[in-house]
């Protein structure tokens, strides 16, 4: 049941602190048990917590959460823990502080860089029976909801006031808020309206030692933006268990248009023609020949036979300049080789065509018995230059590379095709993802634009920051997370961690 009236903080429910001391008074026997014998009395102390419902402990069962999207790591985890509530969370994370016992937060498991896999035989803990939407503020245009809420159900909680949550991850019919929050996820609308971080006013958090705190940064608050150091932190600073995030009023008037190029090339310089054009696209996106051939035969949109690539250009705002916005839009697409340039003849069709761009991903099994989803990012201007380099390395590879973009932003999404059964092919891939992303940061770029690190991406840090700025990050997890409890293994390279993927481990393993 959703309460609808707005509340003031002070009215806010205040979740009661659950601190290690607490959880070992209650179990005092994992005080001095060394972890590795304790296993069964942390079970049942944690079943107490949050019943028959809330534990995953069957080897087979535990088995499904071994990865997110990133496959090429799998690791199973020691135990899966469901807490329904924050409290519940808090008195879980206590007794495994209490234990010495590491754990991983997990949302909806729709990440692709490793950024959920249990290191180090950790206990995860998910958020997928964190549901609520607690309330909706309409005239403050706010909500506030927990961790495991999926991310499109708040639009639709709001979609009646007129309102919707902007973030829309391609995943968004799956993904979670929590981890949206631990990603700082975007999605094809950031070029307009910005990523998850822009959004969020704020965090309930539970810390690795169980305490519950909340963030704030609404109304000019005071003090560090705590809000924004947790924003993308991938759960190595604490738990998210609840977010208050900005809602935004639908725009009076939508047009999508579909351009049709030769070649990405192509389809690279009129992005880079429309943005200096001074036209700023509610989105802005890029698909080329492989992924047009995987998403017509899994959608049949009716792209055109041959197209090198196409864009997808949504424009918004106030109808009466919506028109000669698109036409500006067809000319740049047009100077810069497009074939073709039409509008979404309506509602349905429009939504065809965005069904077909977010649901992409899972067309490529159409090509492949796998794909390894890469996600950097280069400045605008260098789209070209970047789409030159991956056609370089998927030749010398002697792989299929499969190019999707939020092509807008700079933010490239190459999918890398393969088979594990190949030998040597899985090799291949990880070498052709390094010799990309290292390429963004030679551009200019990034080596994430919305997927965060994770496991899969330790190695490149040093290649984006030097080491004082890195031993800066070192020193506000410690400052979090002391003990390293947390999600340890993740974002930081270090010399208690392997970042050398080689290959898939097998299946049940770890």
């Amino acid at each position: 049941m959703q309460d609808n009236s707005p509340r003031s903080f002070a009215e806010r429910p205040v979740v009661a602190p659950a601190t290690t001391q607490d959880a070992l008074q209650a179990a005092p026997h994992l005080a001095t048990a060394p972890p590795a014998g304790s296993d069964r009395r942390v079970v049942d102390a944690i079943r107490e917590i949050v019943g028959p419902r809330g534990i995953v402990d069957g080897a087979s069962a535990r088995k499904v959460y071994e990865c997110d999207g990133y496959t090429l790591e799998k690791s199973v985890p020691r135990l899966v823990v469901l807490p329904a509530t924050t409290e519940e969370t808090s008195r879980v994370v206590s007794v495994l502080a209490g234990a010495g016992i590491p754990f991983v937060p997990r949302g909806a498991g729709t990440g692709v860089s490793g950024g959920c896999l249990p290191l180090q035989s950790a206990v995860m803990i998910g958020t997928s029976r964190l549901r609520r939407i607690r309330s909706i503020d309409v005239e403050a245009r706010t909500a506030e909801v927990e961790a495991g809420v999926v991310n499109l159900e708040v639009s639709r909680a709001v979609d009646a006031h007129g309102l919707y949550y902007a973030p829309d991850p391609s995943s968004q019919s799956a993904c979670s808020i929590g981890g949206n929050v631990a990603e700082n996820s975007g999605g094809p609308h950031t070029l307009k309206y910005g990523v998850t971080v822009n959004h969020v006013l704020a965090l309930e958090v539970v810390l690795p030692d169980g305490r519950v705190i909340w963030l704030d940064r609404e109304y000019d608050a005071p003090g560090y933006d705590l809000v924004g150091i947790f924003t993308g932190s991938e759960g190595t600073l604490g738990l998210v268990t609840a977010a208050r995030v900005r809602l935004m009023r639908k725009p009076e008037s939508v047009t999508t248009l579909l351009a049709v190029f030769p070649g990405v090339a192509q389809a690279s310089r009129a992005v880079s023609a429309i943005i200096a054009a001074g036209i700023i696209p509610a989105a802005l996106e890029m698909m080329d020949a492989l992924v047009i051939e995987a998403v017509e035969a899994a959608y049949h949109f009716g792209f055109p036979a041959g197209a090198g690539a196409v864009l997808l250009i949504e424009l918004d705002g106030i109808a009466a300049g919506l028109d000669a916005l698109a036409a500006r839009v067809h000319d740049c697409c047009t100077r810069e080789g497009a074939s073709e340039v039409k509008r979404a003849a309506g509602e349905e069709e429009r939504a065809l065509l965005w069904k077909s761009r977010k649901r992409a991903f899972g067309a490529m099994g159409r090509l492949a018995p796998a794909y390894c989803t890469q996600d950097g990012v280069v400045p605008r201007s260098r789209l070209p230059e970047i789409v030159a380099k991956i056609a370089e390395v998927a030749s010398r590879y002697h792989l299929r590379i499969a190019n999707l973009m939020h092509a807008g932003d700079g933010n490239i999404h190459p999918l890398v095709l393969y088979d594990e059964d190949v030998p040597g092919e899985v090799e291949r891939v990880l070498a052709a993802g390094n010799e990309i992303l290292t390429a963004c940061i030679e551009l200019g770029g990034s080596i994430t634009g919305e997927h965060g690190i994770g496991i899969e991406k330790m190695a490149l840090m040093p290649k984006s920051f030097t080491a004082p700025t890195l031993a800066a990050m070192e020193d506000i997890r410690t400052a979090f997370n002391p003990r390293g409890l947390c999600n340890p293994g993740k974002i930081l390279p270090s010399s208690r961690t392997c970042v050398e993927v080689r290959r898939p481990r097998p299946r049940g393993g770890g």
